[in-house]
């Protein structure tokens, strides 16, 4: 059983054991605490999607534009990223974390002022300046505190945080906040931010930094970052985080307003479009510490391959929804905890550089994350139909495949 008592008292340990936080049982209400936060970030940046319709007619926009604001976060985020990196290797995850969930906040919560298309788009674009805090922020906060088997646990348990943010506001937007707020989507972003704050208090409160056994030589941020891209894996990682996000995000951004067109209320299609990240929880929690090192390349490659067949099933009126939402839920939210894990535990990484490895991940992952919904609403505005974006995803899902025949897993 763990035992906190002990833990509350780190301050106090001797200097040798504060050097090997992944000893304390602390850990696991660091662990507690960091998935409150991701599930915030999770909350918010899913919040848009579910309410795509009703902004869409009350800010008189396109599909394309409204393709733009839902990834235009990720265009922040992508100039902010490797920056929040090297912050978090020098400053620490505590007081790092906190900042960026108040930024998140913030986003939600200014929604509500947004008028149109040139309005809502900065308050969108803002989520991005806090959300490498968090995204990097998890990563490196495990990489501190937690080593062996425990490490692969612990990154399955904190991936379910923002899937469970996003099925939530899928599966209650519609039905339980909109009618609690009168039917505004404005003020239903305001409390999605409100929660969020909530939950960065909450982490100030309690959260604590601890000394890393492997610190960090002092290099300059620009020798690290060369340093980490001179290693293949890396480099592999980071092409694979891309595509695998430019699959994820367009697909999920999109999925509530694809299934209304098919016929769904928007009640309906909310909760339909939890089921993947519903069916997600027990393979994210159990599959990354479960499989071999030697084979994560290829459960990389096949779950990618899946996931990108998953959306046109989806999209597709020749096929019952449910089969394609349900193979994307075992596959899709896969990848992310594996490609972190393969980064993690790369030699030329270490809990070290891992700031400065997950800045550079999710900086170029997030790329994807911007052109996955901007390229489905436009093909969707050229074409009228889905189908063409998501046949730009399974051809993705096809180069991941390739990419992992050359990825080293061995451990």
């Amino acid at each position: 059983m763990v035992n906190f008592g002990e833990s509350f008292n780190v301050e106090h340990q001797p200097h040798a054991k504060l050097s090997e936080p992944y000893l304390l049982s602390y850990r696991w209400l660091m662990l507690a605490l960091l998935w409150l936060l991701y599930f915030s970030f999770g909350t918010v940046s899913g919040s848009a999607a579910p309410l795509v319709t009703p902004m869409l007619r009350d800010l008189h926009m396109s599909y394309g534009q409204m393709g733009f604001v839902l990834g235009s976060w990720q265009l922040t985020y992508i100039a902010v990223a490797v920056i929040a990196g090297i912050i978090l290797d020098r400053w620490g995850v505590r007081r790092s974390l906190f900042v960026g969930t108040i930024v998140i906040g913030l986003s939600a919560g200014l929604r509500y002022f947004a008028t149109g298309f040139w309005t809502l788009l900065p308050f969108v674009a803002l989520f991005g300046l806090g959300g490498p805090m968090v995204s990097v922020g998890a990563p490196k906060t495990i990489s501190v505190w937690f080593r062996g088997k425990d490490r692969g646990t612990a990154v399955g348990i904190y991936s379910v945080a923002p899937r469970m943010g996003r099925m939530l506001v899928l599966a209650a937007t519609n039905g339980i906040v909109m009618p609690l707020t009168g039917y505004s989507w404005r003020l239903t972003f305001v409390c999605y931010g409100l929660l969020t704050l909530g939950a960065a208090l909450f982490w100030w409160a309690l959260a604590r930094d601890a000394k890393q056994v492997d610190v960090a030589e002092g290099l300059a941020a620009q020798q690290v970052l060369v340093s980490l891209m001179n290693v293949r894996n890396v480099r592999l990682l980071l092409m694979a985080g891309l595509l695998s996000y430019t699959i994820s995000h367009g697909f999920m951004n999109w999925l509530p307003k694809m299934l209304e067109n098919g016929g769904m209320s928007p009640t309906m299609a909310g909760l339909a479009a939890a089921t993947p990240l519903l069916v997600s929880i027990p393979g994210v929690i159990l599959i990354p510490p479960l499989v071999p090192p030697h084979l994560r390349s290829w459960s990389i490659g096949l779950s990618a391959l899946f996931a990108a067949i998953a959306t046109m099933l989806v999209a597709s009126s020749g096929f019952p929804p449910v089969a394609g939402l349900l193979l994307f839920g075992m596959t899709g939210p896969l990848l992310t905890p594996l490609l972190m894990l393969t980064l993690m535990e790369t030699p030329e990484v270490g809990s070290k550089d891992m700031g400065s490895a997950g800045g550079m991940f999710f900086c170029v992952a997030e790329i994807g994350g911007f052109l996955g919904p901007f390229m489905v609403g436009y093909l969707f505005d050229l074409t009228g139909t889905f189908l063409a974006g998501t046949s730009f995803m399974v051809m993705l899902g096809l180069v991941i495949f390739s990419l992992m025949f050359v990825l080293k897993t061995d451990g």
